[in-house]
């Protein structure tokens, strides 16, 4: 039960995230100079996004798992 309840949370907190990265990229559009996105706004999107991943378990090294 307490594991599948923190799974859940997990997974909630990777959506928020994801969510909050990109209302953030699409708030840059709007601010001063219109149209332009600061290299620190992407470098904040990215981060959010490699946090997300963590959260579910995305690793940046690919791994072969065998089947037992």
């Amino acid at each position: 039960m307490f594991q599948k309840i923190l799974t859940y949370i997990q997974l909630l907190l990777a959506v928020l995230m994801a969510v909050f990265g990109c209302v953030l990229i699409v708030l840059a559009f709007y601010a001063p100079p219109k149209g332009h996105i600061d290299p620190t706004v992407l470098t904040a999107f990215g981060e959010v996004l490699t946090f997300s991943g963590a959260v579910l378990g995305i690793d940046y090294r690919y791994r072969w798992y065998k089947k037992k």
